[in-house]
């Protein structure tokens, strides 16, 4: 039998390599680590990689197997599902992997300027009713220049077309630099060993016969970031673990 909620929270509260800073305790206890994840956790100077909204994890852990010449740190505030790749990490004994429950509005507040080289989005929320709680928002990119080292890398992968193409208009309306772009990943030529990591969610999508699209573009610090001004197409269909998406407005 699998554990509960309350089992899985206590291990995590437990686990060396998981921080636990919530919207109600970060307010009141402050975040040594910032500024010193290199030295303080991880031991040394390899570039660090968030993946934000990292679910159970599966990125984070695959990414740290992967390049153990990197660091990286799964960021979610749904800490049952963080359990997965939690423990994972921790029983497979990885050095490169740490896991951040908190909000990702405040994100800001855990890491230093150009302490972060690259920045996974996976499988996002589209937050197709408010555009500042999408993860590509200016909202959230003016948050990400914070720590994020100038022209760093910036991932998105989505089974949403309305995620996909306000991120398109979002990266074209401020002229960031695109590394790559495709509407269908999976028939485009380019999936490697990277790409290929497939969540639990988006191993359904696929079954579902959605499309999963991807674009890799970089954000430089200069410059001030725009809203495009645009309409976009909804998403119909009703997806796993997400409230029916046809019926919402779009924001400008």
């Amino acid at each position: 039998m699998g554990k509960n909620k309350l089992e899985k929270f206590a291990d995590m509260a437990r686990y060396p390599h998981v921080f636990e800073y919530p919207y109600s305790a970060v307010d009141n206890v402050p975040f040594d680590m910032k500024g010193n994840w290199h030295q303080q956790f991880f031991k040394n100077d390899n570039p660090i990689v968030l993946e934000l909204g990292c679910g159970r994890g599966e990125y984070t852990v695959g990414l740290g197997r992967m390049f153990p010449d990197k660091n990286f740190i799964g960021v979610d505030i749904k800490g049952a599902r963080m359990w997965t790749g939690a423990t994972e990490s921790l029983e497979a004994g990885m050095k490169n992997v740490a896991f951040l429950r908190t909000n990702i509005e405040i994100i800001d507040r855990f890491f230093a300027p150009g302490e972060v080289s690259e920045i996974w989005l996976t499988f996002s929320d589209p937050q197709m009713k408010k555009a500042t709680k999408r993860l590509t928002s200016t909202f959230f990119m003016e948050r990400y220049r914070r720590f994020l080292k100038d022209g760093g890398t910036i991932h998105v992968k989505t089974d949403s077309n309305f995620m996909f193409t306000y991120t398109k208009y979002m990266v074209e309306k401020n002229g960031l630099p695109v590394e790559f772009i495709t509407d269908d990943l999976y028939h485009s030529g380019w999936v490697d060993d990277i790409l290929g990591i497939r969540t639990y969610y988006e191993q359904q999508w696929l079954d579902r016969g959605l499309t999963i699209k991807y674009i890799k573009f970089l954000l430089p610090q200069c410059g001030e970031l725009q809203e495009p001004d645009v309409e976009i197409e909804l998403d119909e269909y009703r997806s796993y673990n997400r409230s029916k998406r046809s019926g919402l407005q779009t924001s400008k």
